[in-house]
């Protein structure tokens, strides 16, 4: 039942456990993210790791900062050999065709994905960093910064999905905040069903405590995947 559009959020504080998921999991998930959290407790040891198992890594470090110091990053990602790598389209268009021109550089380097609006922020959050637009305002207008700059790989919640296909449609699209139904939310806001994302358009979809803290995660993962399967079945029809 594998189905290489599960990423699977590994959002744990050191790597045995992570990799003990990894390993139930080998024959259900194929992508695996590494955030922050378990990055900075590991370091590039881990994504080698990964990369010797045969999965691929989705490293998930939202890059912001000086167009030099993010050019450096992305050249030093490549060496990890890790598939696809996020920045923040906020730090604006110059960063952005920093990254792109350091990626550019090499024959095998990461996708570059610009990350959108966090989903754990809404309007309520927008308006309290200063940001007058809706949230879907916001998306649409970092998602063109991006795709201006030459980035095709973009990070947004569900709900701005089928805008952004129709008007991105070669744009790879990855969708956090994936929660089958009936689960929590816990601290997102703008979720979606993997069914829904899907048929909006997403390219990959990213799920973490749905699975890493279920009782069981490898019924869980089937789950999810039975969904995913469903949708495009039904989509068929």
């Amino acid at each position: 039942m594998l189905d290489p559009r599960l990423i699977v959020a590994l959002d744990y504080p050191e790597g045995a456990a992570a990799l003990g998921l990894v390993e139930r999991l080998e024959d259900l998930c194929c992508w695996y993210k590494v955030g922050l959290e378990l990055y900075l407790a590991e370091g590039n040891a881990f994504i080698h790791e990964l990369r010797h198992r045969g999965c691929s890594v989705f490293l998930d470090l939202k890059l912001y900062d000086i167009p030099n110091t993010v050019a450096g990053a992305v050249r030093s990602v490549v060496e990890t050999g890790a598939e696809m790598l996020t920045l923040h389209a906020s730090g604006g268009p110059a960063m952005l065709k920093a990254a792109v021109l350091a990626a550019s550089q090499f024959e095998h380097p990461p996708q570059l994905l610009a990350v959108t609006v966090l989903t754990s922020m809404d309007a309520e959050q927008l308006t309290a960093i200063g940001i007058a637009h809706s949230t879907g305002a916001q998306v649409l207008r970092l998602a063109q910064i991006a795709a201006e700059a030459g980035i095709n790989g973009l990070v947004a919640s569900a709900a701005e999905t089928a805008s952004l296909r129709k008007l991105y449609p070669a744009t790879t699209l990855v969708i956090p905040g994936i929660r089958p139904a009936g689960s929590e939310i816990g601290d997102q806001r703008r979720v979606a069903t993997p069914a829904a994302a899907l048929a909006a358009g997403a390219s990959y979809l990213v799920v973490g405590r749905p699975i890493t803290q279920a009782p069981d995660p490898v019924e869980a993962a089937r789950t999810i995947l039975m969904e995913m399967h469903e949708s495009v079945a039904a989509a068929l029809e």
